[in-house]
């Protein structure tokens, strides 16, 4: 869709553009951004583009800007037994949203897809790169073979060369998203090896190429995103995949 490859080439010019200099810039009439924007369950273009805005104030904000909102009000830096408090109020509000966020055809279908690997490659950076590193120790542990993306050799490349098609990618990347986990799990996709995703829009670039993509969006504090809700996915994914191998 040529809206969607223009947001994700332009997330600044969706955030700060007019919707007539954004419509001009892609190539589309105005009223074509407004239907993009209901397809995603927005009411006009503006609503989405208050998501692009939040999501560039947290990709710019540093982790000691984020320290500065931890500041109660008054201005007196808040307790600490305050900001545990908040964090599991944020986990919790996180694992609740969970079970809604997920559709059970879909996850079913991403069992398959890797229950039925020879090899899983899994594709994690940055923030996202624990429930990877998770994934790939449970999974030894339940003797499924696989293969973590990230060497500190950097033979990342080389690595992915050695997928084939009985092989299948599982990626995973949260805003901002990571530019290599994109281009890995792109270059498994242009070869026709499947995908499973586990991201936080409709717009993220694993969205696009994912045979099978999941959307979790986790609660925060302060600008601190935990990762409650994506390990308790990342862990019933990789249980149901052994289980279901175990039953072949």
């Amino acid at each position: 869709m040529q809206v969607a490859a223009y947001a994700l080439d332009h997330p600044d010019e969706i955030a700060f553009g007019t919707a007539a200099s954004i419509a001009e810039s892609a190539g589309v009439q105005p009223s074509t951004l407004v239907r993009f924007a209901q397809s995603f369950g927005f009411d006009g273009f503006s609503g989405l583009q208050q998501i692009f805005r939040a999501r560039l104030r947290e990709r710019t904000s540093s982790y000691e800007e984020r320290l500065r909102k931890l500041a109660a009000d008054g201005g007196q830096p808040e307790e600490s037994a305050a900001i545990f408090s908040s964090f599991v109020a944020a986990a919790h509000t996180s694992l609740e949203t969970l079970s809604s966020s997920i559709d059970p055809e879909a996850f079913e279908k991403a069992v398959d897809l890797l229950a039925g690997a020879e090899t899983i490659y899994l594709i994690a950076k940055r923030r996202s790169f624990p429930i990877a590193a998770y994934m790939a120790y449970a999974f030894g542990k339940l003797k499924v073979r696989c293969q973590m993306v990230g060497t500190e050799a950097g033979i990342d490349d080389d690595l992915l060369s050695l997928a084939g098609k009985k092989d299948v990618g599982f990626a995973v990347s949260f805003s901002p998203y990571a530019s290599e986990s994109a281009a890995q799990a792109r270059a498994l996709s242009g070869r026709n090896i499947p995908v499973v995703a586990l991201t936080d829009s409709a717009l993220s670039p694993l969205a696009e190429v994912a045979d099978v993509w999941f959307e979790l969006v986790e609660a925060d504090h302060a600008g601190f995103r935990s990762l409650s809700a994506s390990m308790a996915f990342a862990m019933a994914l990789t249980v149901s995949v052994a289980e279901k191998r175990q039953r072949k």
